[in-house]
């Protein structure tokens, strides 16, 4: 039994869960390959122009999946993660719109997950998911929904400790555990904000973290705190849950516009996203009002890699020329009560 996973939007928070659940019920897992320009330009053709860039590459890859040859994908429809927490339109009604652009014969696996309602938490939607597979045996179920969690579970503790995102994936994968020994040292330290399927993706975020590792940027993500850290920072900023990416987004900005060791913030958003444009909006208040500076970054299919690098250099090379300024006040002030002290101990003495 094969199922084929696209390597997109909810793939980059939720893989760990799948490889363990699927591994468990021994279902094979086919991932889609990684994004090119022509996984986003076969998406782009299927879908309206307004349509953001992540459902576009989403579509892309599922096209991939079909060309491997795979006949059963997951597509699920992922409501809301928590009671009255609700995630954006297009992701909730992601199964339609597959169906709707993508005419070719496949089985779609469109459970919905939706813990707004009375029968929308976690087993059922993986009974639901099971069934495709002829898989009934709840106890089953279960047990395969626990490896799932440790398997989940291991990904994010690794993820907090500084691991990076591929090697965190491929140790939970292999079902072990490392911690991150973080001993360089960086001038310059960076929060990262953003979807996990705008950062982690190498072709959106056009490798975004080998671009600030050879500026020397020490970069933090959303998936370095504690849910406890970045619901602090959601609170910070009188934001009231709502949206079910608020935490990585909002409450990790605010976690890191008020933490002194982080010289600035980067953002990056995909072009005509709602939801983000009013995070970001929030984002950008209280930055200002905590004197941090914000670099936001908006993409789309036709963002261009120069232009992009430009931003990303003239921003690290600000925040680098703000430090040093800090620094230089500090040694004049060092020195100058220096010599005020030496004056003073001169016109005793005389």
């Amino acid at each position: 039994m094969q199922v084929g996973v696209p390597r997109a939007l909810s793939y980059y928070d939720f893989f760990p869960f799948w490889w363990g659940f699927f591994s468990d019920l021994g279902i094979e897992i086919v991932l889609s390959d990684y994004t090119t320009k022509q996984t986003m330009n076969l998406g782009s053709k299927l879908v309206v122009p307004e349509t953001c860039l992540p459902v576009k590459v989403y579509v892309g890859h599922i096209l991939n999946l079909l060309d491997k040859g795979i006949d059963k994908i997951l597509v699920p429809s992922i409501q809301s993660i928590a009671p009255k927490i609700y995630n954006c339109s297009k992701i909730r009604g992601l199964p339609d719109l597959i169906r709707n652009v993508v005419k070719r014969q496949f089985t779609l696996i469109d459970a919905t997950l939706d813990k707004s309602e009375k029968n929308g938490g976690l087993y059922e939607f993986l009974k639901e998911i099971a069934l495709y597979f002829g898989i009934t045996d709840f106890e089953r179920i279960k047990k395969a929904s626990k490896t799932a969690w440790k398997v989940y579970n291991n990904f994010y503790v690794m993820r907090r400790s500084g691991v990076s995102y591929k090697e965190a994936l491929k140790s939970a994968i292999e079902d072990k555990v490392k911690i991150a020994e973080d001993v360089k040292t960086y001038p310059v330290s960076i929060a990262l904000i953003g979807h996990g399927y705008n950062l982690y993706d190498e072709r959106v975020s056009m490798k975004i973290f080998d671009k600030l590792e050879k500026l020397d940027v020490k970069v933090l993500t959303a998936h370095n705190l504690t849910r406890e850290q970045m619901e602090e920072g959601l609170n910070s900023i009188n934001s009231r849950l709502y949206w079910a990416n608020e935490y990585e987004i909002t409450g990790a900005a605010a976690h890191y516009i008020q933490n002194r060791n982080i010289d600035g913030i980067i953002t990056i958003n995909a072009f005509g996203c709602g939801p983000d444009s009013l995070m970001l909006e929030r984002i950008s208040r209280f930055a200002s009002k905590n004197s941090k500076p914000v670099l936001h970054l908006s993409i789309d299919e036709q963002t261009g890699e120069a232009g992009f690098v430009t931003r990303l250099e003239a921003f690290v090379d600000m925040l680098y020329r703000k430090k040093r300024s800090v620094i230089i006040d500090k040694i004049k002030i060092k020195n100058d009560k220096k010599t005020r002290f030496t004056d003073v101990k001169c016109r005793d003495l005389i």
